[in-house]
């Protein structure tokens, strides 16, 4: 299956298109109907019509962003039209809701007449709390903003010229603190005119640039005072030098600045630049000169790009959610300069913060620091929303354009902490840190369409590089069948091994000798493939294993156990859950091997559990589960957690863990600090949860994931000396991406 028909695929399944309106008020009964809409609705349409702005206080318009576009300048495609932006507006939309927590109607409108598209505009904004302009061609996008920013009394943004702008604006303050260089001295070259060029332009100004140093180059070449025919938006950048081309421009600038085109940047322009050169090549999807022959043309250059897969990517998503967020919360009455140079500082200050555990690990780093390869935040970085928001909102109340100023900013730090519920930050996470150094997967059921399908899916995005165990005709005719592009994967059938097997049944034979196994057993056991993979990992021709899509639990995990062998030190193997919830990322052991854990089996488990989760950078608080709190009943259960933790204490002191407790007081900090104010697990919120048997484990798991109050990955096994890991039975090619992901992790972790 081609990008294109995955595309096209993940627009259409289902409910078509990536948004939809949900309910905020319970809808279950008559009652609830009745205050939803007829008669109760009448209430506060007339305190509305009493006091207008009371709109705010009884309907969503406070949160409620109009994404608009008419479809002239669509990402890289064009003038397509209003109906073909729409994918692009909802998935604007997404990124509001997921970083922001702000809702989204996106609006086409089919008008290329500027007088026709802001009549339109000014009739709806009474819906909304502010409007984002969207892929709206040059200059007509100008005049637009303009004119809807002087007329109406709502936050209005052409995020296309000021989304890029705020974001390059505080990367090249940090540039030039890296290298010493004064704004006001530094010279500018753009390369592009159009509307994200000429309001980086501005931004850079207003942060000190001299117009006299900065030089703007369109598809013609540079824009001069005497080029012909010049419209006012770019008569205003023209320069009176005598210099034609982007070559002649490039000589001796500080900066270069590409809105344009790939590959229009020679390695000989770069050369030609100032020492200790700042270069933002910025055309998407590739970007005006290659990463590589940046960097092979001087090694003292600070480079940006728009790319996820480099350093310094400058990306829209660090700015629009959060502006409009602090825009909205203040009810701002516009978007100010003051408001956007707040972004500006507020995200190039971020950059030189340490930086949470979160974003080491999605870089596969043990610190993250300010220096030439990180000079803007990472847009996985939890703390955008509670820096950018608040300077933004600031910058508002200063600049008197607020009509709900804050006054507790400690208030409003936790508001926007509550707004976001923090589970897919974890699989971004671990994914980009997988996408690091992907390792060998060796898929055990491969002539499967889900497996086949998910080993496509982990290629193509540099989670890791499949080998496909199985029967390799039926493989290859699934892959023909299906169109999916892994013709060029490695696929292995055992039973065209029969050399490798004999080898492999050897070792296993001298590892289980003494365990009743023979050598005639052990090549018999290696044509089963719950064999065959983990022998692969054990000779080091795979690096991890994933299997049991469509065999039971034990019958996969007993051969990765006599094969691979336990952990030195550990007794205990377990299977943790990793569950993504609105409360964050929660951690539940033991899930799938103990029945009934001994003492020493739980303090084993609670210590394989700690270390798995420390590999993710996130410090564990572990909650001993039990049916009381701290001896609040009696029992043999609540005996042996209490020996449990004395183990802990006494062996590893600096293991945050407590219990016995029970799991709603777990996860519920004010219930904990009021009724047990002496646990160490008060403070900061409880992630990992070790449960008294494997029946309460998995109960729990299989509830909250069925209730979609949690995504749920795993089992992730813990405690094998290398990655071996067990799907559901049954998972969905996103789980087994999911446990894919982990499994890189992993072995990323075990390498010597």
């Amino acid at each position: 299956m081609s990008l294109k028909e995955d595309a096209l695929k993940y627009h259409s399944k289902g409910r078509p298109g990536k948004i939809a309106v949900v309910p905020t008020k319970p809808t279950n009964t008559t009652r609830d109907l009745s205050l939803a809409y007829s008669p109760g609705v009448a209430e506060p349409c007339l305190a509305i019509a009493a006091n207008p702005d009371d709109v705010y206080k009884y309907t969503a318009k406070g949160n409620l962003v109009a994404v608009i576009s008419n479809g002239t300048a669509v990402l890289g495609l064009g003038d397509i039209g209003p109906e073909a932006s729409k994918p692009v507006m909802e998935g604007k939309g997404v990124l509001f809701k997921i970083f922001a927590d702000i809702d989204v109607f996106d609006i086409e409108i089919n008008t290329k007449d500027t007088e026709e598209f802001i009549k339109t505009v000014k009739n709806i904004s009474c819906t909304f709390g502010g409007i984002n302009l969207e892929d709206i061609k040059a200059p007509e996008c100008f005049e637009i903003e303009r004119r809807l920013k002087d007329e109406l009394d709502i936050p209005i943004m052409h995020d296309d010229q000021h989304g890029t702008a705020i974001i390059t604006g505080a990367a090249l303050l940090n540039a030039l603190e890296l290298t010493g260089k004064k704004i006001e001295s530094i010279k500018v070259v753009y390369n592009g005119a159009g509307a994200a060029a000429i309001s980086c332009a501005k931004i850079m100004l207003a942060l000190g640039v001299k117009i006299e140093n900065l030089v703007m180059c369109d598809s013609k070449g540079v824009i001069r005072s005497d080029s012909p025919n010049l419209d006012k938006t770019k008569l205003e950048f023209a320069t009176p030098r005598n210099i034609h081309t982007l070559e002649d421009a490039m000589k001796d600038s500080d900066v270069f600045v590409g809105l344009s085109k790939a590959d229009v940047v020679t390695q000989d322009m770069l050369r030609s630049m100032a020492k200790d050169c700042v270069v933002f090549a910025l055309a998407n999807p590739n970007p005006e000169i290659t990463y590589e022959l940046a960097f092979a043309s001087r090694p003292d250059i600070i480079l940006a790009t728009g790319r996820s897969d480099f350093p310094n990517q400058v990306n829209n998503v660090l700015g629009f959610p959060y502006i409009f967020r602090g825009a909205l919360d203040v009810r701002a009455t516009k978007i100010t300069e003051e408001m956007k140079l707040a972004a500006v500082y507020a995200l190039a200050n971020l950059t030189k913060e340490p930086v949470p555990e979160i974003v080491n690990l999605a870089y596969n780093e043990s610190n993250v620091t300010f220096g030439k390869t990180y000079i803007i935040p990472k847009p996985i970085d939890p703390r955008l929303i509670t820096t950018v928001s608040p300077a933004v909102a600031r910058a508002a109340m200063e600049s008197g354009v607020a009509k709900m100023p804050i006054t507790d900013w400690d208030k409003y730090h936790n508001q926007l902490l509550n707004r976001l519920g923090k589970e897919s930050n974890f699989i971004r996470a671990i994914s980009d840190k997988a996408k690091q150094n992907p390792k060998r997967v060796v898929f055990a059921e491969a002539d499967n369409y889900k497996i086949l399908r998910a080993a496509q899916l982990v290629k193509e995005d540099g989670i890791a590089i499949p080998i496909l165990l199985g029967n390799r005709i039926k493989i290859e005719q699934i892959i023909k069948d299906n169109n999916l592009k892994l013709f060029d994967v490695t696929i292995i059938d055992p039973m065209e091994e029969e050399h490798k097997r004999n080898a492999y049944a050897d070792v296993l034979y001298r590892k289980r000798q003494r365990n009743g196994m023979s050598l005639h057993e052990a090549k018999k056991l290696l044509c089963d493939r719950q064999y065959y993979a983990p022998m692969m990992v054990e000779m080091g021709e795979a690096d991890a294993l994933i299997s049991g899509l469509t065999k039971n639990y034990p019958s996969t995990i007993r051969p990765a156990l006599q094969v691979l062998g336990k952990e030195e030190g550990n007794e205990a193997v377990a299977g943790m859950y990793i569950m993504l919830s609105k409360k964050g990322t929660l951690f539940f052991s033991d899930c799938t091997v103990n029945p009934v854990p001994t003492v020493n089996e739980m303090v084993d488990i609670t210590l394989l559990t700690y270390r798995a989760i420390k590999k993710f950078n996130i410090t564990p608080r572990i909650a001993l589960l039990s049916y009381s709190n701290f001896g609040s009943a009696k029992g043999d259960l609540i005996q042996k957690i209490k020996e449990v933790r004395t183990k802990l204490k006494a062996n590893y002191p600096y293991m945050v863990v407590d219990g016995d407790i029970q799991a709603n007081v777990a996860l519920n900090q004010k219930l904990l600090k009021e009724n047990f104010p002496f646990s160490e697990l008060n403070g900061d919120p409880v992630n990992t949860f070790i449960f008294p048997s494997l029946s309460s484990g998995n109960i729990a798991y299989k509830m909250i994931q069925e209730l979609g109050a949690a995504e749920a990955i795993g089992p992730v096994l813990l405690g094998l000396k290398k990655s071996a890991h067990i799907l559901q039975l049954g998972s969905t090619i996103r789980e087994i991406v999911n446990m894919v992901t982990i499994a890189v992790v992993d072995a990323q972790s075990k390498e010597v």
